[in-house]
């Protein structure tokens, strides 16, 4: 039997996906579309087709006709994203999804709410950008940037998290999951503190976070225990998969910065998410529309 996956396109609604060049570029190299299977959800449109053939050769073959390499006026073709994933994570009984959270999950980056307090958000902001850009070490930046939240009441931890706001889709990509008997994970290089209430109020299976350090009721400006770093990110990937008996071909793991490189690289699908071009040219699909359900049609859930 031939080895087939599924090639997966969306643009932006009420773009039309216009898959002509794709299934001439297919037949071409002798690939066949087994099947196809339209979808449209709130500002997307696209379809999956399951075709014959290897990953690693329709993805050699679909990279060109990425929107990322179009250099079309059209904001369509721009748009345009193109996705081969594999037919055993799409036909797996259950999957793990793991994201990131700080502009993945949500649409905040928690660290420079906190600093806002501090009166240092720009200058917060401006190493978090080089960081997800992956120019700075993720944990030296990480100590540098909570060292400015020396002295602040625990209080702002509260008033931060009432700011939170949720990506688009991101309650129905979970739910999606949920109710399919699939499981959802976070993993941040952000707080304890703002992450686990959460997770708990969005029925995640799992959360891992840095501990921010609390003396006498005022943030300490340190961090407590391990730092939730890119290699550590991978490694609660494999043991969450581990601990479900879960494959790591059938996990997902999303995510919009350098310090989701590893994970996204280890998972069976990496998915960037509005991501850096650190992430954004590593990863395996990406998203550059603002709804994080998407993932559900990559990987034929809904």
């Amino acid at each position: 039997m031939h080895p087939t996956a599924f090639i997966v396109f969306h643009s932006a609604a009420p773009h039309p996906v216009e898959p002509a060049r794709l299934r001439s570029t297919l037949a071409a190299a002798g690939h066949r579309v087994i099947s196809e299977e339209a979808f449209e959800g709130p500002g997307r449109s696209g379809a999956r087709w399951e075709v014959t053939g290897s990953v690693r050769q329709l993805r050699a073959l679909t990279s060109p006709l990425d929107g990322n390499n179009a250099r079309s006026e059209d904001p369509a073709v721009r748009a345009l994203s193109i996705s081969v994933v594999p037919s055993e994570l799409v036909r797996a009984p259950k999957m793990l999804l793991v994201m990131d959270v700080d502009s993945t999950l949500i649409k905040q980056e928690v660290i420079e709410l906190l600093a806002a307090h501090a009166g240092r958000e720009a200058e917060v902001a401006a190493v978090t950008e080089a960081a997800m850009r992956g120019e700075l070490d993720f944990a030296q930046s990480l100590h540098a940037r909570v060292k400015t939240l020396a002295g602040l009441d625990v209080a702002v931890i509260e008033q931060v998290r009432s700011m939170i706001e949720l990506s688009d889709g991101a309650r129905e990509l979970i739910a999606t999951f949920k109710a399919t008997g699939h499981h959802v994970a976070v993993v941040s290089g952000g707080f304890a503190q703002i992450l686990d209430p959460l997770a708990a109020e969005l029925g995640l299976d799992f959360a891992c976070a840095n501990d921010l350090g609390i003396e006498d009721g005022k943030l300490t400006g340190t961090v407590n225990g391990r730092v939730v770093d890119r290699a550590y990110k991978e490694t609660m990937l494999r043991t969450w998969a581990g601990q479900l008996g879960i494959d790591i071909g059938h996990t997902i793991a999303a995510g919009d910065g350098a310090n989701d490189l590893d994970m996204v690289g280890a998972a069976g699908l990496g998915v960037a998410f509005n991501a850096k071009p650190a992430l954004r040219d590593a990863a395996d699909a990406r998203i550059d529309l603002p709804r994080l359900d998407v993932i559900v049609n990559l990987v034929g859930i809904a």
